[in-house]
């Protein structure tokens, strides 16, 4: 999916800090355990009076104010989460009225995989000539869907969002390959099983829990790891390159443990992959966004590079691509 490019970057993370010690002393758990589980210091909550559509509202304003663009410049918003602000209306439109912005107001529901999920949408919009330019937001309120009693989730989880924009660009720029699919069989190793209409919520389904997510994480771990490797392989495969031509790989930030396994056994130099997990943990769609912004702002991300990005989680859905940017 060649002539369209990638431009821009944009983030927000809420102003709570959340580090290891302060989920010691508020609920008695190890942080040594949580650093050498997850390689997590710290993440960000959102305030009581914040949704995912604040952040979401906050992550584009930082990447119009970063280009010069504005909400006007756009034609198309396509948003990535799993925390949405309500069942209905989308936090898609929500966004897109408090952005001002004209055009249709797409939501992608593919949890870690979200963000990878809308990009690949829009872009494929601006492929065919229906976009000329798409606002594409990847956020989520992790908090407001964990168990604060649960050690295994708890502690991985963090809130954020970010945005980029996705154009038409030159031959050379966009997607050499890509990726995408879903193992549904794998859903409930990783689910929120009530608040919908299968399970309507109920102060006894509140009481045992099913209001929070759940996670395996043994199985997730291990189908996390072999994704990650599998995809990559596939698309440098398919775009003829090799691990070498790569500028830059910036992968969801699950668990420094599930990146470092992957890669290691691609044999890709770490310092070749961004991450900064420790200090925001799994942000889900926000996940890939907000590297990118931090990648692009250390002058990692430049004009003319080939990125891997990929995104997996809860569906069970992936997503892998190389991007020239």
């Amino acid at each position: 999916m060649m002539g369209v490019r990638v431009v821009g970057t944009g983030k927000y993370v809420p102003e709570m800090v959340v580090d290891n010690e302060h989920l010691h002393a508020r609920l008695g758990f190890d942080s040594d355990w949580i650093v050498k589980r997850t390689g997590i210091l710290e993440r960000r909550h959102a305030a009581p009076h914040q949704a995912t559509s604040d952040l979401c509202v906050e992550a584009a304003n930082d990447l119009f104010a970063k280009t010069g663009r504005t909400a006007a410049d756009c034609d198309l918003l396509v948003l990535g989460t799993f925390t949405p602000d309500m069942s209905f209306p989308s936090t898609a439109c929500l966004v897109q009225d408090r952005l001002k912005m004209t055009g249709p107001a797409i939501e992608v529901e593919a949890a870690c995989a979200g963000f990878m999920y809308a990009l690949l949408a829009a872009a494929a919009f601006v492929k065919a000539g229906q976009s000329d330019r798409a606002l594409v937001i990847g956020g989520d309120t992790n908090s407001r869907v964990l168990n604060p009693t649960d050690i295994k989730t708890y502690p991985l989880f963090g809130d954020g969002a970010g945005a980029v924009f996705v154009e038409p660009g030159t031959p050379e720029q966009g997607f050499l390959a890509y990726s995408m699919g879903s193992e549904g069989s794998g859903g409930p190793l990783l689910q929120r099983e009530a608040c919908g209409s299968r399970t309507p919520v109920t102060p006894d389904l509140i009481a045992a829990g099913k209001h929070y997510m759940f996670m395996d994480g043994y199985a997730v771990f291990k189908w996390a790891v072999n994704i990650l490797c599998d995809t990559i392989r596939e698309v440098l495969d398919a775009a003829k390159l090799t691990v070498e031509d790569v500028s830059l790989f910036v992968v969801h930030q699950a668990n420094i443990r599930i990146i470092n396994a992957a890669i290691d056994s691609l044999h890709i130099p770490r310092a070749k992959v961004f991450n900064n997990l420790d200090r925001y943990g799994n942000t889900s769609a926000g996940s890939i966004p907000l590297a990118l912004d931090e990648a692009a702002a250390e002058g990692r991300v430049r004009p003319g590079d080939l990125i891997v990005l990929s995104g997996f989680g809860a569906g069970l859905a992936w997503s892998t691509a190389v991007v020239r940017w």
